[in-house]
């Protein structure tokens, strides 16, 4: 597929009508569709589909309450657009958390009503397989209705190299010990050509899905991501999605597709190209209409501002992402957006959508019907910088800390 696939006439109404009634299109039509399709019947197509899927629940939009706990920053692989990573040898930046303080923040997140914790960190050279093993049994132990969403294929690369075993023993390994799914951590973009120019030392774009067909097998789903605007094609960002999409056929293991935009600050990247708005908005449209073989498609608040990931409920999104009670990865690119439990259900309510609290798998946990009966919880935020709320039950011996 080629940038400009325009050998023979192309109509892009008709296409368009074919998406929205439920046909599938090939990445050609995808990329016409992506470029060229205006951008308000982009989105009432996909906004279709949407409907057409969630017949009878088309009315909801989710969210979930969750943490990210960042275990370590240290990492070898040094991608370009990451801010957050500290080399081995850094030991001023470098920094790695103890189990009783990830515990401590596991605690946190269950006294707020978070139902899933994401292990996100660095690829650190001393951290093989039982480490996670051990990480991961600690958490279910102690807080067992947590689900434990956490990394991806590359993680999964990376600790079977240092425990020199297969990835399947890797996998199952880390999914008896109690993780759930995967988050789809480090997918990027998954063409050869820009994936090598972003993060030249992570594994290749069909090892990373080969992995995650792997787990699918294994029993462990998980999502799929995308990153935008680190100077990819849109050929490329097509790419992305046809290949995830076939992978998808195979294994219906991907339960959600979640495109972000790439963050400017403080990486070797330098914010020398980004996506728009519009852009990825075009991207939460065509993702809908192309991947018809994946449930959910999350829209981003957190890279792209709340007015954006409102209007994606527009264009083809049905899940609003998560009241992130910490997030430090790409916020140290720049991600500057915050917001809270209250914000998040007005969003959607007015968004003309009724919200609802989620769980991992896309159970509704309450529906808020009502607004009489909202939650006034003001201590629900995201980016909670401490381990403690002040007047918790998990640890009331600490206070609270200013967020950072």
């Amino acid at each position: 597929m080629t940038e400009n696939a325009d050998l023979v006439p192309f109509d892009v109404a008709a296409v368009l009508d074919r998406a929205a009634a439920g046909g599938r299109i090939t990445p050609e039509e995808a990329l016409h569709l992506y470029r060229d399709a205006p951008l308000h019947a982009l989105g009432s197509a996909a906004d279709a589909v949407r409907r057409r899927r969630y017949a009878g629940t088309e009315h909801i939009a989710t969210y979930i309450i969750e943490r990210n706990i960042n275990y370590t920053n240290v990492c070898v692989t040094a991608c370009k657009f990451c801010a957050f990573y500290a080399a081995p040898k850094d030991k001023a930046k470098g920094w790695t958390r103890d189990l009783d303080d990830i515990l401590r923040r596991c605690a946190e997140t269950v006294e707020l009503g978070g139902t899933q914790v994401m292990f996100q960190g660095g690829h650190h050279p001393d951290y093989g397989v039982e480490y996670y093993e051990k990480h991961f049994a600690a958490i279910k132990a102690e807080y067992p209705q947590l689900v434990i969403h956490s990394l991806g294929a590359s993680e999964v690369e990376h600790m079977a190299r240092i425990s020199k075993v297969s990835v399947d023993e890797a996998i199952s390994r880390i999914h008896a010990a109690g993780l759930d799914s995967f988050a789809g951590a480090g997918a990027e973009l998954l063409p050869a050509r820009p994936r090598k120019a972003i993060a030249p030392l992570k594994e290749s774009g069909e090892r990373w899905l080969e992995i995650m067909e792997t787990a699918h097998g294994l029993g462990v789903e998980s999502t799929s991501t995308m990153l935008m605007g680190t100077g990819e094609t849109n050929a490329e960002r097509i790419e992305h999605l046809r290949m995830i999409r076939d992978v998808q056929d195979r294994t219906g293991g991907f339960r959600a597709f979640i495109p972000y935009t790439y963050q400017p600050e403080n990486n070797h990247l330098k914010g020398r190209t980004q996506a728009t708005i519009f852009e990825y908005l075009r991207m939460i449209a065509i993702a809908r209409l192309f991947m018809d073989n994946i449930a959910h498609i999350q829209g981003s608040w957190l890279t792209t501002g709340k007015e954006a990931g409102q209007l994606s409920l527009h264009y083809g999104a049905d899940d609003l992402g998560s009241i992130m009670l910490e997030e430090n990865v790409v916020s140290s690119a720049g991600a500057k957006h915050r917001s809270n439990r209250m914000e998040i259900i007005d969003l959607i309510r007015k968004a003309g959508r009724v919200p609802a609290q989620r769980t991992t798998t896309y159970e509704h946990i309450v529906v808020h019907d009502d607004p009489a009966n909202d939650p006034v919880d003001e201590r629900v935020m995201s980016h909670i910088s401490s381990t403690a709320i002040e007047g918790g039950t998990a640890h009331p011996e600490l206070k609270l800390l200013t967020s950072n």
